[in-house]
């Protein structure tokens, strides 16, 4: 290989390219996977990858390469990479880069720029990508000359990772990819990261809020994202178990908290269990832990839960009074925050609250159907309750947005931090399939199923000649009913059944893998569910499942748009009682 910096000493100093120094940062980063697609604008970058020891992942599409990205972060907990050129190819990178803004996720996009020279001339495949994407990332660069490229990419680097993390774009010059620099690894590094000013450890906020804690008869802990970007798995539990306090979770907190253990609720919010919800609502303290109660947690904010008081734990100082007025705000990292608040409290004995709790469980939890006798029909809880079953618990799971996605959070329990990736603030519709590729790569010895409806798969399918290309055990789940299932839920419910462009037309989807080379078949029943799932298992290498689900079933319980928390749809006319054991 050529020239890297792990070879220099603090204080060497190496002539390089724009290109040679963009690889080198990178290097030194510990960036061993990247994801993109070339054009002009990129083509020195490309031309010297060859002299460096990273790995890259031809994509389909550069909105593919940035999920890829994303799903790497998301699984690995490192900084996810994608490259583009410039006009059209980072202009595509646009959703990815929003997705991962709004989720959270360590990505560093590099684009490449028309030359210096030209710019603001509308040259051939020029856009202002740096004006495009400030509102969906947490800083971008313009970068015209070798001598910045390695300064802004380690900063980059810093800011991508630091504090409530989030994706940053380089845009780099083809001239100053072309031309040459002195390079040090080490003269680039950028300033200490400095927290914001409003973060710090009041004493005085730890005291309220312990004391809150110590005085509530009905708490309730709100388990977020936050829990699994901080790590504070540990804290958490040790929060919930000492004070015997149940925890509901955010979608993309699921996992941060076991969903086995026998305080964890399941999860909260829209389509959350209906005694989360309305143990929320009962709940006289809430204490949410890196989460930031978004519309879809909270139902209407006038009768959120009404007599709670509320600690939020929040590294983001914007995110605290944002939507909810809290109580006590304990801003910094999730983890460091529990440290310091759990010797203020000891071991409390169970409670009246939680009995309760487990009383609303036989009450409410009409929603199952995974245990209604076999009718014939396959339901999308059928397949992810038996793909659950069959893997233990233990894959990653990557979903799309929909329905499916749903489901996959009620149906398959994750006992496990960074096994379900999902985008949640954007709900960006063809996300999966790219997202499990970078999640495969960042993990290559852990099972990755992708579950994705018939909608959202078809926006990205052309990435199954990337896996073919790469040679990636990935399984694939398509809960196909033939409809947009949530636009179609949501038309029943609210509309009138007016199923207006809701119906979507598929191609068959396993000979589509086929196509590619991949290996796949279709289910229509719950007794062909297990087999298929067998022989994707054991297959060691791609697979596609068709699964053929009942075309009108909807998603239970669900809280329309306007109505509060325990405000919820629920399954009608469910024949099955179903007792707290169950559930």
């Amino acid at each position: 290989m050529g020239h890297t910096p792990q070879n220099d000493s603090p204080s060497h100093t190496t002539r390089l390219t724009g290109a040679e120094i963009t690889w080198a940062t990178l290097v030194g980063e510990g960036v061993s996977d990247v994801f993109g697609y070339p054009g002009g604008a990129i083509l020195p970058i490309y031309d010297a990858m060859r002299k460096f020891p990273i790995r890259h992942i031809l994509t389909r599409h550069e909105q593919g390469a940035t999920h890829m990205a994303d799903g790497y972060a998301r699984a690995s907990g490192k900084v996810g990479v994608a490259l583009a050129t410039s006009g059209p190819g980072a202009t595509n990178m646009v959703t990815g880069l929003a997705t991962a803004m709004m989720d959270s996720v360590p990505i560093v996009c590099i684009t490449g720029q028309v030359s210096s020279k030209v710019l603001g001339s509308d040259a051939f495949q020029e856009v202002d990508i740096t004006g495009i994407t400030l509102p969906v990332t947490k800083h971008n660069y313009l970068v015209t000359r070798p001598e910045d490229i390695a300064p802004a990419l380690r900063e980059a680097f810093l800011i991508a990772r630091s504090g409530r993390p989030g994706p940053v774009l380089v845009d780099i010059t083809k001239d100053a990819q072309q031309g040459s620099a002195d390079f040090s690894f080490e003269a680039a590094a950028p300033k200490a990261y400095r927290p914001h000013p409003m973060r710090g450890h009041n004493a005085d906020s730890i005291t309220d809020a312990a004391r809150l804690i110590r005085e509530a008869k009905r708490p309730v802990i709100l388990s977020g994202h936050g829990v699994i970007q901080s790590a504070a798995f540990e804290q958490l539990r040790t929060l919930a178990e000492r004070m015997q306090i149940p925890v509901a979770s955010t979608l993309l907190g699921l996992g941060g908290f076991p969903a086995s253990h026998p305080l964890s609720l399941g999860m909260m919010g829209m389509h959350g269990e209906a005694w989360v919800n309305q143990a929320i609502q009962k709940s006289d303290l809430l204490i949410a832990c890196g989460m930031r109660f978004d519309d879809r947690v909270t139902g209407t904010l006038a009768t959120y839960a009404p007599n709670a008081k509320k600690i939020h734990i929040e590294i983001d100082p914007a995110e605290i009074n944002k939507n909810v007025k809290v109580d006590v705000a304990l801003i910094g990292d999730l983890k460091q925050v529990l440290e310091l608040l759990l010797p203020s409290l000891s071991k409390r004995a169970n409670s009246p609250w939680l009995r309760e709790i487990t009383e609303s469980k036989g009450e409410s939890a009409v929603r199952d159907i995974k245990n209604l006798p076999d009718n014939g029909h396959l339901y999308a809880a059928h397949v992810i309750n038996d793909l659950w079953n069959a893997t233990g618990g233990k894959a990653i799971v990557v979903t799309d947005v929909g329905q499916h996605q749903m489901w996959e959070a009620q149906y398959y329990k994750h006992d496990a931090p960074r096994t379900l990736i999902t985008s949640g603030g954007l709900g960006t519709m063809g996300f999966a399939l790219p997202a499990a590729i970078g999640a495969k790569i960042a993990c290559p010895d852990k099972e990755v199923w992708v579950i994705a409806g018939d909608g959202g798969f078809q926006m990205t399918a052309p990435e199954l000649s990337t896996i073919a290309q790469e040679n990636l055990d990935i399984n694939i789940a398509v809960i196909n009913n033939g409809f947009l299932g949530m636009v179609r839920q949501w038309q029943e419910f609210i509309y009138d059944k007016n199923y207006a462009s809701s119906p979507i037309l598929s191609p068959d989807f396993v000979k589509l893998a086929d196509a590619h080379g991949i290996s796949g078949a279709t289910v229509s029943t719950r007794p062909q569910v297990a087999a298929a799932v067998k022989s994707a298992r054991g297959s060691k290498a791609p697979y596609l499942i068709n699964f053929l689900v009942e075309k009108e079933d909807s998603v239970y319980p669900m809280v329309a748009a306007g109505s509060a928390l325990h405000e919820m749809i629920r399954r009608p006319d469910n024949p099955m009682i179903e007792t707290a054991e169950d559930a």
